[in-house]
């Protein structure tokens, strides 16, 4: 990716990585990524704001020989590699450049890049930079997703640089977000399978940036928003308490009984007016299933028993809601045994981060015969009449 103006001598210097995958080995990316760098000059400083994954150290070093500036100052807002990555090649281009950063991103730095402890610049929330004409603003915002990060406020183009927070896995040859429906999808996959566990803590920096007169939206992944409600607006609707009137059902059926199970609910739930949405989990992008537990009012595990126990899949997806800690209101569990086991007692048991009532689970032995199906209508009806009190 070439520089590219975003306003008068602010640029975009960063990366687009089309082809990647996965993130963390454990993301699936099906739109790719972006590493967005930001070059702001001022009429005496010129500041670099993150820099990129090492995948893409050359393409940074392109752009910034091509914008011909010296750098003064590299804002670390994330110590996370994709962003702080190339910092180590930066200071050897540009030796007498500071690391902005807070004092906890310091110390990561230190031990993730063995980042010199004289090429840093501690800053405090509140603090300001002066780059001439330009004025950098830092705002500390722990745990979105990191307890060390930052955004920063460029007060004189009214431009907030977020870096992970309010970002979107995308790749895109746009620089600005034109169509919000697919930035909305990809920034909720962001937020789902990135930045739901803090959802407390979003919500206060959220209220950090409330009053600030803002134009320009800048995170460090997926386009910049010229509509910085658009982003803001997703993000308090998805932090908020509020549920939606929809059940979540992560499963794994190996001979039938359980996919009968689950396939019977589907219709029972749907015939009572509530949107349900399957996942099985052999096939499932674990993005979506993060993405559907964002909203859902009610999640049901469904599960054969394997050697006593929960199957493996459905162990993974009951620690991956556990560790998301969606604000779901109800669980229950449903599936089949042959010769016994503790499969409920075990998933029950991995879900303890989730603040849920736990709706009476439905285990039956073999393949489901009608009064099990009546069980499962049993079942529906619950659900049906928790949900009519969200």
């Amino acid at each position: 990716m070439s520089v590219r103006k975003i306003k008068e001598d602010i640029y975009a210097v960063g990366a687009i990585h089309w082809d990647r995958k996965t993130f963390d080995d454990l993301i699936p990316l099906p739109d790719g990524t972006t590493y967005n760098s930001y070059l702001v000059k001022g009429r005496e400083k010129t500041a670099l704001m993150d820099t990129v994954d090492p995948s893409k150290t050359n393409e940074l070093m392109n752009n910034l020989e091509e914008a011909g500036e010296e750098i003064d100052y590299i804002v670390a807002h994330h110590a996370e590699q994709d962003h702080s990555g190339s910092i180590p090649d930066v200071l050897k281009h540009y030796p007498d450049a500071k690391v902005v950063c807070t004092p906890k991103c310091k110390t990561m730095l230190t031990d993730l890049l063995h980042v010199p402890e004289e090429k840093f610049m501690e800053v405090n929330d509140g603090d300001v930079l002066s780059l001439g004409n330009k004025t950098l603003e830092f705002i500390h915002a722990p745990w979105v997703h990191w307890p060390e990060t930052m955004v920063t406020y460029l007060k004189e183009d009214k431009i907030l640089f977020t870096c992970d927070f309010l970002g979107s896995h995308l790749a895109t040859s746009k620089l600005f977000a034109e169509d919000e429906s697919k930035v909305y999808e990809s920034a909720k996959r962001y937020y789902a399978e990135i930045m739901m566990p803090f959802r407390t803590a979003i919500r206060k920096n959220l209220d950090k940036i409330e009053g600030l007169d803002i134009d320009l939206i800048a995170p460090s992944h997926g386009p910049i928003y010229k509509n910085p409600d658009f982003i803001i607006n997703a993000y308090k609707e998805w932090i908020s308490d509020e549920v939606k009137n929809e059940v979540v059902i992560p499963y794994v059926s190996m001979h039938g009984s359980t996919a009968a199970m689950v396939n019977y609910l589907t219709n029972a739930l749907m015939e009572r007016g509530i949107e349900v949405k399957p996942f099985n989990l052999t096939v499932a992008d674990i993005g979506e299933l993060a993405m559907a537990l964002v909203d859902a009012a009610t999640v049901v595990i469904a599960s054969p028993t394997v050697l006593s126990g929960a199957h493996p899949s459905t162990i993974y997806a009951a620690y991956l809601a556990n560790a998301l800690r969606p604000k779901t209101r109800f669980a229950s569990i449903i599936g089949s045994y042959n010769w016994g086991g503790k499969m409920v007692e075990q998933l029950a048991g991995m879900i303890k981060n989730l603040k849920v009532e736990i709706i009476e689970p439905v285990v039956i032995k073999g393949y489901p015969k009608e009064e099990d199906f009546k069980l499962l209508d049993k079942m529906a009806d619950e659900i049906y009449e928790k949900h009519k009190n969200i």
